[in-house]
């Protein structure tokens, strides 16, 4: 689903395109939907593309309620 949004703002310039799809997420997935795709993007094998990631990443460094260890992972 993260794809799917980061496809919507793929014709955006990328700091646009990942502002609008943190700013998406935020707004509309709920706290277990989060805690789930934060577990996923410290998984090598993630799936997500990179506006999708970076999106996803600056959100868990800015949830309290994330409990990622992002610093490892970029």
């Amino acid at each position: 689903m993260a794809n799917q949004i980061g496809d919507f703002f793929k014709s955006y310039p990328h700091d646009q395109a990942v502002k609008g799809i943190s700013e998406h997420i935020k707004k509309f997935w709920d706290p277990r939907m989060l805690k789930q795709i934060y577990a996923i993007i410290q998984q090598p094998d993630h799936g997500l593309r990179p506006n999708s990631l970076e999106a996803l990443q600056i959100l868990a460094k800015s949830d309290p309620h994330a409990h990622t260890d992002l610093e490892a992972s970029g």
